[in-house]
Protein backbone atom coordinates (compact mmCIF):
# COMPACT_ATOMS: atom_id res chain seq x y z
CA UNK A 1 0.00 0.00 0.00
CA UNK A 2 1.42 3.38 -0.99
CA UNK A 3 1.23 6.47 1.17
CA UNK A 4 -1.27 9.19 0.26
CA UNK A 5 0.03 12.13 -1.76
CA UNK A 6 -0.35 14.49 1.21
CA UNK A 7 -1.22 14.29 4.86
CA UNK A 8 -3.85 16.31 6.69
CA UNK A 9 -3.70 15.21 10.30
CA UNK A 10 -6.96 15.96 12.11
CA UNK A 11 -6.91 18.75 14.70
CA UNK A 12 -10.17 17.76 16.39
CA UNK A 13 -10.62 14.45 18.24
CA UNK A 14 -13.19 12.77 20.46
CA UNK A 15 -11.01 12.95 23.61
CA UNK A 16 -7.39 13.67 24.44
CA UNK A 17 -6.85 9.92 24.56
CA UNK A 18 -7.87 9.86 20.90
CA UNK A 19 -5.34 12.61 20.09
CA UNK A 20 -2.48 10.42 21.36
CA UNK A 21 -3.87 7.27 19.78
CA UNK A 22 -4.09 9.02 16.39
CA UNK A 23 -0.53 10.38 16.77
CA UNK A 24 0.77 6.87 17.56
CA UNK A 25 -0.91 5.17 14.63
CA UNK A 26 0.13 7.93 12.20
CA UNK A 27 3.79 7.79 13.29
CA UNK A 28 3.83 4.00 13.08
CA UNK A 29 2.33 4.27 9.60
CA UNK A 30 5.09 6.65 8.49
CA UNK A 31 7.63 4.15 9.81
CA UNK A 32 6.20 1.32 7.70
CA UNK A 33 3.20 -0.08 9.57
CA UNK A 34 0.39 -1.25 7.28
CA UNK A 35 -1.47 -3.96 9.23
CA UNK A 36 -3.18 -3.79 12.62
CA UNK A 37 -4.87 -6.69 14.41
CA UNK A 38 -7.49 -5.93 17.03
CA UNK A 39 -9.51 -7.72 19.68
CA UNK A 40 -12.65 -6.16 21.19
CA UNK A 41 -12.28 -4.17 24.41
CA UNK A 42 -13.36 -0.99 26.12
CA UNK A 43 -10.12 0.47 27.53
CA UNK A 44 -8.52 0.15 24.06
CA UNK A 45 -11.31 2.04 22.25
CA UNK A 46 -9.14 5.15 21.52
CA UNK A 47 -6.59 2.96 19.72
CA UNK A 48 -9.31 0.93 17.99
CA UNK A 49 -11.04 4.05 16.70
CA UNK A 50 -7.76 5.61 15.51
CA UNK A 51 -6.80 2.44 13.63
CA UNK A 52 -10.21 2.01 12.03
CA UNK A 53 -10.23 5.65 10.84
CA UNK A 54 -6.70 5.59 9.35
CA UNK A 55 -6.97 5.32 5.56
CA UNK A 56 -3.58 3.65 5.18
CA UNK A 57 -4.03 0.81 7.66
CA UNK A 58 -5.58 -2.62 7.10
CA UNK A 59 -7.43 -3.84 10.20
CA UNK A 60 -7.88 -7.55 11.05
CA UNK A 61 -10.08 -8.72 13.93
CA UNK A 62 -10.25 -11.78 16.17
CA UNK A 63 -12.16 -12.33 19.43
CA UNK A 64 -9.43 -14.50 20.97
CA UNK A 65 -6.28 -12.60 22.01
CA UNK A 66 -4.08 -15.69 21.98
CA UNK A 67 -5.04 -16.37 18.36
CA UNK A 68 -4.82 -12.63 17.64
CA UNK A 69 -1.15 -12.57 18.63
CA UNK A 70 -0.31 -15.50 16.39
CA UNK A 71 -2.29 -14.01 13.49
CA UNK A 72 -0.14 -10.90 13.80
CA UNK A 73 2.96 -13.11 13.84
CA UNK A 74 1.86 -14.72 10.58
CA UNK A 75 1.06 -11.43 8.86
CA UNK A 76 4.42 -9.99 9.90
CA UNK A 77 6.32 -13.02 8.64
CA UNK A 78 4.46 -13.19 5.36
CA UNK A 79 4.66 -9.46 4.61
CA UNK A 80 8.10 -8.93 6.21
CA UNK A 81 6.71 -5.77 7.79
CA UNK A 82 5.89 -4.82 11.37
CA UNK A 83 2.34 -5.54 12.57
CA UNK A 84 0.58 -3.79 15.46
CA UNK A 85 -1.57 -5.62 18.02
CA UNK A 86 -4.25 -3.70 19.93
CA UNK A 87 -5.77 -5.25 23.06
CA UNK A 88 -7.70 -4.06 26.05
CA UNK A 89 -6.35 -4.29 29.60
CA UNK A 90 -6.11 -7.23 31.99
CA UNK A 91 -5.66 -10.86 31.02
CA UNK A 92 -6.27 -9.92 27.37
CA UNK A 93 -2.65 -8.74 27.34
CA UNK A 94 -1.38 -11.88 29.06
CA UNK A 95 -2.98 -14.02 26.34
CA UNK A 96 -0.46 -12.58 23.88
CA UNK A 97 2.44 -14.12 25.78
CA UNK A 98 3.04 -17.27 23.63
CA UNK A 99 3.05 -15.24 20.39
CA UNK A 100 5.38 -12.64 21.90
CA UNK A 101 7.81 -15.38 22.95
CA UNK A 102 7.77 -16.86 19.43
CA UNK A 103 8.23 -13.43 17.82
CA UNK A 104 11.20 -12.67 20.04
CA UNK A 105 12.94 -15.95 19.22
CA UNK A 106 12.33 -15.60 15.47
CA UNK A 107 13.03 -11.85 15.34
CA UNK A 108 9.55 -10.91 14.09
CA UNK A 109 8.68 -7.17 14.44
CA UNK A 110 5.44 -6.95 16.42
CA UNK A 111 4.21 -3.67 17.96
CA UNK A 112 2.08 -4.47 21.01
CA UNK A 113 -0.23 -1.60 21.96
CA UNK A 114 -1.92 -2.69 25.17
CA UNK A 115 -4.46 -0.42 26.79
CA UNK A 116 -4.19 -0.07 30.56
CA UNK A 117 -5.71 1.69 33.55
CA UNK A 118 -3.90 4.67 35.04
CA UNK A 119 -1.80 3.79 38.09
CA UNK A 120 -4.33 5.13 40.59
CA UNK A 121 -6.67 2.32 39.51
CA UNK A 122 -4.15 -0.45 40.24
CA UNK A 123 -4.01 -2.56 43.38
CA UNK A 124 -7.27 -1.16 44.77
CA UNK A 125 -9.86 -3.61 43.48
CA UNK A 126 -10.67 -1.75 40.25
CA UNK A 127 -12.17 -3.99 37.60
CA UNK A 128 -10.01 -5.64 34.90
CA UNK A 129 -6.83 -4.09 36.29
CA UNK A 130 -3.54 -5.99 36.56
CA UNK A 131 0.07 -4.85 36.63
CA UNK A 132 0.99 -4.73 32.94
CA UNK A 133 4.34 -2.97 33.28
CA UNK A 134 6.92 -5.05 31.43
CA UNK A 135 4.50 -7.96 31.51
CA UNK A 136 6.49 -9.76 28.80
CA UNK A 137 9.69 -9.51 30.85
CA UNK A 138 12.77 -10.42 28.76
CA UNK A 139 10.79 -11.47 25.68
CA UNK A 140 10.61 -8.01 24.09
CA UNK A 141 13.23 -5.85 22.43
CA UNK A 142 11.95 -2.79 24.28
CA UNK A 143 9.13 -1.83 26.64
CA UNK A 144 7.56 1.58 27.23
CA UNK A 145 5.02 2.27 29.96
CA UNK A 146 3.43 5.44 28.62
CA UNK A 147 1.76 7.95 30.96
CA UNK A 148 -1.91 8.84 30.51
CA UNK A 149 -2.27 11.40 27.69
CA UNK A 150 -2.43 15.03 28.76
CA UNK A 151 -1.77 18.48 27.25
CA UNK A 152 1.12 19.04 29.70
CA UNK A 153 3.26 16.51 27.80
CA UNK A 154 4.64 17.43 24.40
CA UNK A 155 3.39 15.55 21.37
CA UNK A 156 7.03 15.36 20.23
CA UNK A 157 7.78 13.22 23.31
CA UNK A 158 5.36 10.57 22.06
CA UNK A 159 6.58 10.71 18.44
CA UNK A 160 10.28 10.57 19.32
CA UNK A 161 9.67 7.67 21.72
CA UNK A 162 8.07 5.74 18.86
CA UNK A 163 10.89 6.65 16.45
CA UNK A 164 13.59 5.46 18.84
CA UNK A 165 11.72 2.20 19.59
CA UNK A 166 11.18 1.32 15.92
CA UNK A 167 14.82 2.02 15.11
CA UNK A 168 15.93 -0.26 17.93
CA UNK A 169 13.51 -2.87 16.61
CA UNK A 170 15.08 -2.61 13.15
CA UNK A 171 18.54 -3.16 14.61
CA UNK A 172 17.36 -6.05 16.82
CA UNK A 173 14.15 -7.43 15.29
CA UNK A 174 11.51 -8.62 17.71
CA UNK A 175 8.43 -7.43 19.62
CA UNK A 176 8.18 -3.95 21.16
CA UNK A 177 5.58 -3.28 23.86
CA UNK A 178 3.84 0.06 24.40
CA UNK A 179 1.62 -0.02 27.49
CA UNK A 180 -0.89 2.78 26.91
CA UNK A 181 -2.61 4.13 30.04
CA UNK A 182 -5.94 5.85 29.43
CA UNK A 183 -8.15 7.68 31.88
CA UNK A 184 -11.85 8.06 31.12
CA UNK A 185 -13.56 9.21 28.97
CA UNK A 186 -12.72 6.44 26.51
CA UNK A 187 -15.56 7.12 24.06
CA UNK A 188 -16.83 10.23 22.26
CA UNK A 189 -18.83 12.48 24.59
CA UNK A 190 -20.39 14.68 21.92
CA UNK A 191 -17.91 17.50 22.47
CA UNK A 192 -14.65 17.20 20.56
CA UNK A 193 -11.22 18.25 21.79
CA UNK A 194 -9.65 21.05 19.76
CA UNK A 195 -5.96 20.06 19.65
CA UNK A 196 -4.85 22.89 17.34
CA UNK A 197 -2.66 24.66 19.92
CA UNK A 198 -1.33 21.40 21.35
CA UNK A 199 -0.25 20.10 17.92
CA UNK A 200 1.07 23.43 16.56
CA UNK A 201 4.71 22.78 17.73
CA UNK A 202 4.83 19.78 15.40
CA UNK A 203 5.01 22.26 12.51
CA UNK A 204 5.59 20.64 9.13
CA UNK A 205 4.98 17.12 10.54
CA UNK A 206 1.25 17.87 10.49
CA UNK A 207 1.15 18.24 6.73
CA UNK A 208 4.09 16.01 5.88
CA UNK A 209 4.65 12.30 5.32
CA UNK A 210 7.93 11.66 7.12
CA UNK A 211 8.51 10.54 10.73
CA UNK A 212 9.23 13.13 13.38
CA UNK A 213 12.91 12.17 13.69
CA UNK A 214 15.14 10.24 11.29
CA UNK A 215 17.43 7.51 12.59
CA UNK A 216 20.04 6.09 10.23
CA UNK A 217 21.32 2.63 11.15
CA UNK A 218 24.82 1.60 10.19
CA UNK A 219 25.10 -0.54 7.06
CA UNK A 220 28.61 -1.90 7.36
CA UNK A 221 29.28 -5.13 5.47
CA UNK A 222 31.60 -7.82 6.78
CA UNK A 223 34.88 -8.28 4.94
CA UNK A 224 37.13 -11.22 5.76
CA UNK A 225 38.47 -11.85 2.27
CA UNK A 226 41.79 -13.46 3.23
CA UNK A 227 40.17 -15.85 5.69
CA UNK A 228 37.37 -16.50 3.16
CA UNK A 229 39.83 -17.44 0.42
CA UNK A 230 41.48 -19.99 2.70
CA UNK A 231 38.11 -21.26 3.97
CA UNK A 232 36.71 -21.93 0.49
CA UNK A 233 39.75 -23.95 -0.63
CA UNK A 234 38.78 -26.76 1.74
CA UNK A 235 36.11 -29.45 1.47
CA UNK A 236 33.01 -27.77 2.83
CA UNK A 237 29.30 -28.23 3.47
CA UNK A 238 26.60 -25.55 3.29
CA UNK A 239 23.62 -25.90 5.62
CA UNK A 240 20.58 -23.63 5.36
CA UNK A 241 18.29 -23.26 8.37
CA UNK A 242 15.37 -20.92 9.00
CA UNK A 243 15.04 -18.24 6.31
CA UNK A 244 11.76 -16.56 5.33
CA UNK A 245 13.04 -14.70 2.25
CA UNK A 246 13.20 -16.95 -0.87
CA UNK A 247 15.48 -14.50 -2.70
CA UNK A 248 18.09 -14.65 0.08
CA UNK A 249 17.87 -18.45 0.03
CA UNK A 250 18.41 -18.61 -3.73
CA UNK A 251 21.65 -16.68 -3.37
CA UNK A 252 22.86 -19.43 -1.03
CA UNK A 253 21.93 -22.07 -3.62
CA UNK A 254 24.00 -20.22 -6.22
CA UNK A 255 26.94 -20.04 -3.81
CA UNK A 256 26.80 -23.79 -3.18
CA UNK A 257 26.85 -24.46 -6.93
CA UNK A 258 29.83 -22.16 -7.41
CA UNK A 259 31.78 -23.72 -4.55
CA UNK A 260 30.86 -27.30 -5.46
CA UNK A 261 29.79 -27.89 -1.86
CA UNK A 262 26.77 -30.03 -0.93
CA UNK A 263 23.68 -28.06 0.10
CA UNK A 264 21.75 -29.43 3.08
CA UNK A 265 18.54 -27.43 3.40
CA UNK A 266 16.12 -27.44 6.32
CA UNK A 267 12.35 -27.42 5.73
CA UNK A 268 12.25 -23.73 6.77
CA UNK A 269 14.99 -22.67 4.34
CA UNK A 270 12.74 -21.99 1.28
CA UNK A 271 15.07 -24.26 -0.75
CA UNK A 272 14.35 -27.61 0.92
CA UNK A 273 12.85 -28.99 -2.30
CA UNK A 274 15.13 -27.12 -4.70
CA UNK A 275 16.73 -29.44 -7.31
CA UNK A 276 20.18 -28.47 -6.01
CA UNK A 277 19.39 -29.40 -2.40
CA UNK A 278 20.30 -32.86 -1.17
CA UNK A 279 16.98 -34.47 -0.40
CA UNK A 280 16.32 -36.89 2.52
CA UNK A 281 19.54 -36.04 4.36
CA UNK A 282 17.88 -36.42 7.78
CA UNK A 283 16.91 -40.02 7.01
CA UNK A 284 20.11 -40.74 5.10
CA UNK A 285 22.23 -39.99 8.17
CA UNK A 286 21.15 -43.47 9.31
CA UNK A 287 23.07 -44.82 6.29
CA UNK A 288 26.75 -45.41 7.12
CA UNK A 289 27.85 -44.68 3.54
CA UNK A 290 26.22 -41.25 3.53
CA UNK A 291 27.59 -40.37 6.95
CA UNK A 292 31.07 -41.46 5.94
CA UNK A 293 30.98 -39.28 2.83
CA UNK A 294 29.71 -36.24 4.73
CA UNK A 295 32.47 -36.75 7.29
CA UNK A 296 35.09 -36.03 4.62
CA UNK A 297 34.17 -32.35 4.92
CA UNK A 298 36.56 -30.11 6.84
CA UNK A 299 34.59 -26.86 7.14
CA UNK A 300 30.97 -25.82 7.58
CA UNK A 301 29.20 -22.71 6.31
CA UNK A 302 25.71 -22.31 7.79
CA UNK A 303 23.03 -19.74 6.94
CA UNK A 304 20.19 -19.50 9.46
CA UNK A 305 19.61 -21.61 12.55
CA UNK A 306 16.93 -23.61 14.35
CA UNK A 307 17.43 -26.85 12.42
CA UNK A 308 14.62 -29.38 12.75
CA UNK A 309 16.73 -32.50 12.21
CA UNK A 310 18.23 -33.88 15.42
CA UNK A 311 20.39 -36.26 13.41
CA UNK A 312 21.91 -33.37 11.48
CA UNK A 313 22.52 -31.28 14.61
CA UNK A 314 24.13 -34.32 16.24
CA UNK A 315 26.42 -34.74 13.22
CA UNK A 316 27.40 -31.06 13.41
CA UNK A 317 28.13 -31.34 17.13
CA UNK A 318 30.24 -34.49 16.88
CA UNK A 319 32.24 -33.78 13.71
CA UNK A 320 35.79 -32.37 14.20
CA UNK A 321 35.41 -29.27 12.00
CA UNK A 322 38.49 -27.25 11.14
CA UNK A 323 36.33 -24.13 10.88
CA UNK A 324 32.64 -23.17 11.15
CA UNK A 325 31.15 -19.92 9.81
CA UNK A 326 27.58 -18.89 10.61
CA UNK A 327 25.60 -16.13 8.83
CA UNK A 328 22.26 -14.79 10.08
CA UNK A 329 20.81 -11.24 10.31
CA UNK A 330 19.57 -11.75 13.89
CA UNK A 331 22.06 -11.06 16.70
CA UNK A 332 21.07 -14.31 18.47
CA UNK A 333 23.67 -16.95 19.29
CA UNK A 334 21.82 -19.80 17.49
CA UNK A 335 24.67 -22.18 18.32
CA UNK A 336 23.29 -24.96 20.56
CA UNK A 337 26.47 -27.04 20.38
CA UNK A 338 28.97 -24.15 20.53
CA UNK A 339 30.74 -25.04 17.28
CA UNK A 340 30.79 -21.65 15.56
CA UNK A 341 34.18 -20.04 15.05
CA UNK A 342 33.14 -16.97 13.03
CA UNK A 343 29.71 -15.34 13.47
CA UNK A 344 28.54 -12.83 10.85
CA UNK A 345 25.40 -10.82 11.61
CA UNK A 346 24.05 -9.83 8.19
CA UNK A 347 21.80 -10.95 5.36
CA UNK A 348 23.13 -13.88 3.27
CA UNK A 349 23.16 -11.77 0.09
CA UNK A 350 25.23 -9.06 1.79
CA UNK A 351 27.70 -11.67 2.99
CA UNK A 352 27.97 -13.26 -0.45
CA UNK A 353 28.39 -9.89 -2.20
CA UNK A 354 31.13 -8.90 0.25
CA UNK A 355 33.10 -12.14 -0.27
CA UNK A 356 33.72 -12.74 -3.97
CA UNK A 357 35.00 -16.12 -5.13
CA UNK A 358 38.18 -16.62 -7.14
CA UNK A 359 36.78 -19.28 -9.45
CA UNK A 360 34.18 -22.01 -9.79
CA UNK A 361 35.08 -25.28 -8.09
CA UNK A 362 34.24 -28.89 -8.88
CA UNK A 363 32.16 -30.90 -6.35
CA UNK A 364 34.32 -32.89 -3.95
CA UNK A 365 31.62 -35.43 -2.99
CA UNK A 366 29.37 -38.15 -4.43
CA UNK A 367 26.41 -37.60 -2.14
CA UNK A 368 23.67 -37.41 -4.83
CA UNK A 369 24.74 -40.88 -5.96
CA UNK A 370 24.71 -42.27 -2.40
CA UNK A 371 21.34 -40.73 -1.57
CA UNK A 372 19.67 -42.70 -4.34
CA UNK A 373 19.23 -45.66 -2.00
CA UNK A 374 17.47 -43.49 0.57
CA UNK A 375 15.14 -42.06 -2.06
CA UNK A 376 14.14 -45.53 -3.25
CA UNK A 377 13.33 -46.71 0.27
CA UNK A 378 11.33 -43.54 0.99
CA UNK A 379 9.21 -44.02 -2.12
CA UNK A 380 8.42 -47.59 -1.12
CA UNK A 381 7.51 -46.70 2.47
CA UNK A 382 5.37 -43.69 1.45
CA UNK A 383 3.20 -45.58 -1.01
CA UNK A 384 0.64 -46.45 1.69
CA UNK A 385 -2.05 -44.31 3.33
CA UNK A 386 -0.26 -43.01 6.40
CA UNK A 387 1.17 -39.85 7.90
CA UNK A 388 4.35 -40.52 5.93
CA UNK A 389 2.44 -41.01 2.70
CA UNK A 390 0.33 -37.85 3.14
CA UNK A 391 3.32 -35.65 4.03
CA UNK A 392 5.31 -37.06 1.12
CA UNK A 393 2.46 -36.23 -1.25
CA UNK A 394 2.03 -32.73 0.20
CA UNK A 395 5.63 -31.86 -0.62
CA UNK A 396 4.71 -32.28 -4.28
CA UNK A 397 1.09 -31.18 -4.38
CA UNK A 398 1.18 -28.04 -2.22
CA UNK A 399 0.97 -24.71 -4.01
CA UNK A 400 1.81 -21.19 -2.89
CA UNK A 401 2.46 -21.35 0.84
CA UNK A 402 2.75 -24.26 3.24
CA UNK A 403 2.60 -23.82 7.00
CA UNK A 404 3.82 -26.85 8.94
CA UNK A 405 2.85 -27.51 12.55
CA UNK A 406 5.26 -28.61 15.26
CA UNK A 407 5.73 -32.04 16.80
CA UNK A 408 5.48 -34.79 14.14
CA UNK A 409 4.39 -32.79 11.02
CA UNK A 410 7.56 -30.64 11.04
CA UNK A 411 9.76 -33.70 11.43
CA UNK A 412 7.97 -35.68 8.73
CA UNK A 413 7.97 -32.84 6.20
CA UNK A 414 11.66 -32.27 6.93
CA UNK A 415 12.45 -35.95 6.31
CA UNK A 416 10.30 -36.63 3.26
CA UNK A 417 9.51 -35.13 -0.13
CA UNK A 418 10.95 -34.79 -3.59
CA UNK A 419 12.58 -32.07 -5.61
CA UNK A 420 10.14 -29.56 -7.09
CA UNK A 421 10.27 -27.35 -10.16
CA UNK A 422 7.64 -24.91 -8.84
CA UNK A 423 8.59 -22.81 -5.80
CA UNK A 424 6.90 -23.42 -2.46
CA UNK A 425 7.27 -21.04 0.47
CA UNK A 426 7.35 -22.94 3.75
CA UNK A 427 6.77 -21.52 7.23
CA UNK A 428 6.88 -23.03 10.72
CA UNK A 429 6.87 -21.60 14.25
CA UNK A 430 10.23 -23.07 15.29
CA UNK A 431 11.28 -20.34 17.69
CA UNK A 432 9.79 -21.91 20.79
CA UNK A 433 8.38 -24.83 18.74
CA UNK A 434 5.08 -24.68 20.60
CA UNK A 435 1.85 -26.29 19.42
CA UNK A 436 -0.29 -23.24 20.25
CA UNK A 437 -1.51 -20.63 17.77
CA UNK A 438 -0.59 -22.58 14.64
CA UNK A 439 -3.89 -22.11 12.79
CA UNK A 440 -3.93 -18.38 13.57
CA UNK A 441 -0.32 -17.97 12.39
CA UNK A 442 -1.04 -19.75 9.14
CA UNK A 443 -4.14 -17.63 8.57
CA UNK A 444 -2.05 -14.49 9.11
CA UNK A 445 0.46 -15.71 6.54
CA UNK A 446 -2.37 -16.41 4.08
CA UNK A 447 -3.45 -12.74 4.34
CA UNK A 448 -0.16 -11.66 2.74
CA UNK A 449 -0.28 -13.64 -0.51
CA UNK A 450 -2.66 -14.18 -3.45
CA UNK A 451 -1.53 -17.83 -3.56
CA UNK A 452 -3.26 -20.78 -1.86
CA UNK A 453 -2.16 -21.65 1.68
CA UNK A 454 -2.00 -25.13 3.19
CA UNK A 455 -1.74 -25.87 6.90
CA UNK A 456 -0.62 -29.34 8.02
CA UNK A 457 -0.70 -29.99 11.75
CA UNK A 458 -1.45 -32.65 14.35
CA UNK A 459 -4.70 -33.23 16.16
CA UNK A 460 -3.52 -31.96 19.55
CA UNK A 461 -2.19 -28.77 17.94
CA UNK A 462 -5.52 -28.25 16.19
CA UNK A 463 -7.39 -28.62 19.48
CA UNK A 464 -5.09 -26.04 21.08
CA UNK A 465 -6.12 -23.42 18.49
CA UNK A 466 -9.65 -24.51 17.66
CA UNK A 467 -11.02 -20.98 18.16
CA UNK A 468 -8.91 -19.75 15.26
CA UNK A 469 -10.88 -21.86 12.80
CA UNK A 470 -13.32 -18.95 13.02
CA UNK A 471 -10.77 -16.79 11.18
CA UNK A 472 -10.60 -19.02 8.12
CA UNK A 473 -13.95 -18.03 6.62
CA UNK A 474 -12.40 -14.60 6.00
CA UNK A 475 -9.75 -16.08 3.68
CA UNK A 476 -9.80 -14.58 0.19
CA UNK A 477 -7.69 -17.35 -1.39
CA UNK A 478 -7.99 -21.15 -1.14
CA UNK A 479 -6.99 -22.35 2.32
CA UNK A 480 -6.58 -26.03 3.18
CA UNK A 481 -6.22 -27.40 6.71
CA UNK A 482 -4.80 -30.93 6.83
CA UNK A 483 -5.11 -32.45 10.31
CA UNK A 484 -3.11 -35.63 10.98
CA UNK A 485 -5.32 -37.23 13.63
CA UNK A 486 -3.49 -40.04 15.40
CA UNK A 487 -5.58 -39.56 18.55
CA UNK A 488 -3.15 -37.76 20.85
CA UNK A 489 0.57 -37.14 21.16
CA UNK A 490 1.89 -40.10 19.19
CA UNK A 491 5.35 -38.52 19.10
CA UNK A 492 5.76 -39.96 22.62
CA UNK A 493 5.94 -43.43 21.07
CA UNK A 494 9.28 -42.28 19.66
CA UNK A 495 10.62 -40.93 22.95
CA UNK A 496 12.02 -43.00 25.85
CA UNK A 497 8.84 -42.70 27.91
CA UNK A 498 8.37 -45.79 30.16
CA UNK A 499 5.48 -47.88 28.87
CA UNK A 500 4.61 -49.82 32.01
CA UNK A 501 1.22 -49.20 33.51
CA UNK A 502 -0.75 -46.21 32.25
CA UNK A 503 2.13 -43.71 32.27
CA UNK A 504 2.56 -43.40 28.49
CA UNK A 505 -1.09 -43.45 27.52
CA UNK A 506 -2.72 -41.38 30.25
CA UNK A 507 -0.04 -38.86 31.13
CA UNK A 508 1.91 -38.38 27.89
CA UNK A 509 -0.02 -39.40 24.78
CA UNK A 510 -3.42 -38.50 26.29
CA UNK A 511 -5.78 -39.94 23.65
CA UNK A 512 -8.93 -37.86 23.18
CA UNK A 513 -11.08 -39.94 20.80
CA UNK A 514 -12.27 -36.82 18.95
CA UNK A 515 -13.03 -36.21 15.29
CA UNK A 516 -12.97 -32.80 13.60
CA UNK A 517 -16.06 -33.25 11.42
CA UNK A 518 -18.30 -31.33 13.83
CA UNK A 519 -15.66 -28.63 14.30
CA UNK A 520 -15.69 -28.05 10.54
CA UNK A 521 -19.47 -27.84 10.64
CA UNK A 522 -19.43 -25.42 13.59
CA UNK A 523 -17.12 -23.00 11.76
CA UNK A 524 -18.71 -23.45 8.33
CA UNK A 525 -15.79 -25.23 6.63
CA UNK A 526 -15.94 -27.90 3.95
CA UNK A 527 -14.87 -31.27 5.35
CA UNK A 528 -13.21 -34.34 3.85
CA UNK A 529 -11.94 -37.51 5.52
CA UNK A 530 -10.27 -39.66 2.84
CA UNK A 531 -9.31 -43.23 3.73
CA UNK A 532 -6.76 -43.85 0.97
CA UNK A 533 -3.77 -42.03 -0.48
CA UNK A 534 -5.58 -41.70 -3.79
CA UNK A 535 -8.59 -40.26 -1.97
CA UNK A 536 -6.35 -37.72 -0.22
CA UNK A 537 -4.78 -36.62 -3.51
CA UNK A 538 -8.25 -36.14 -5.03
CA UNK A 539 -9.60 -34.29 -1.97
CA UNK A 540 -6.57 -32.02 -1.80
CA UNK A 541 -6.70 -31.16 -5.51
CA UNK A 542 -10.36 -30.20 -5.11
CA UNK A 543 -9.61 -28.14 -1.98
CA UNK A 544 -7.03 -26.06 -3.87
CA UNK A 545 -9.87 -24.86 -6.11
CA UNK A 546 -12.35 -24.24 -3.26
CA UNK A 547 -12.55 -21.70 -0.45
CA UNK A 548 -11.66 -23.28 2.90
CA UNK A 549 -11.47 -27.05 3.42
CA UNK A 550 -10.58 -29.14 6.44
CA UNK A 551 -9.12 -32.53 5.48
CA UNK A 552 -8.86 -34.97 8.38
CA UNK A 553 -6.43 -37.89 8.09
CA UNK A 554 -7.38 -40.56 10.63
CA UNK A 555 -4.57 -43.03 11.30
CA UNK A 556 -3.68 -45.49 14.09
CA UNK A 557 -1.68 -43.87 16.88
CA UNK A 558 1.23 -46.34 16.65
CA UNK A 559 1.56 -46.27 12.86
CA UNK A 560 3.95 -43.33 12.40
CA UNK A 561 6.40 -44.66 14.99
CA UNK A 562 6.34 -48.13 13.42
CA UNK A 563 6.81 -46.74 9.89
CA UNK A 564 9.79 -44.63 10.87
CA UNK A 565 11.37 -47.45 12.84
CA UNK A 566 11.04 -49.82 9.86
CA UNK A 567 12.48 -47.23 7.48
CA UNK A 568 15.37 -46.55 9.84
CA UNK A 569 16.13 -50.26 10.12
CA UNK A 570 16.31 -50.58 6.34
CA UNK A 571 18.61 -47.57 6.05
CA UNK A 572 20.88 -48.78 8.84
CA UNK A 573 21.71 -52.05 7.10
CA UNK A 574 25.15 -52.27 5.55
CA UNK A 575 25.06 -50.08 2.50
CA UNK A 576 26.05 -51.23 -0.95
CA UNK A 577 29.08 -49.31 -2.16
CA UNK A 578 27.68 -49.51 -5.67
CA UNK A 579 24.99 -46.98 -4.69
Amino acid sequence: MTAPASNDFALHHATFNHVWAALMLEEFYRLGLRDVVLAPGSRSSPLTMAASEHAGLRCHCHFDERGLGFMALGIARGSQRPVAIITTSGTAVANLYPAVVEANLLGVPLLILSADRPRELLDNGSNQAIDQRDIFARHTVLHHDLPPPGPEMKAAFLLSTIDQAVMQQRRTPGPVHFNCRYREPLYPTGEEVDATRYLAPLGSWLAGLTPWSDWFPGAAKPAYQAAWDEFTQQRGIIIVGCMDDPHQAQRVVELSQWLGWPLLADLQSQVRFDPHSLIHVDLALQDACVTKELARAAVLLQFGGRLISKRLTRFIAQHPWQDVWFVDPLPHRLDPDYCIKRRLTCQPADFIDAHPLRGEQMPWHRLPHLLGRTGKLVEERCAAFSELGVCHQLSQLAEGQLFVGNSMPARLMNMLGKHRSAPLQVFANRGASGIDGLIATAYGISCTSPQPTTIVLGDTSALHDLNSLALLKQATQPLVVVILNNDGGSIFHMLPVPEEGELLERYFRQPHGLSFEHAAMLFGLDYKAPDSLEGFVEAYAHALQADVTLIEIKVPHQQVADDLAALGAELSRNCDDEW
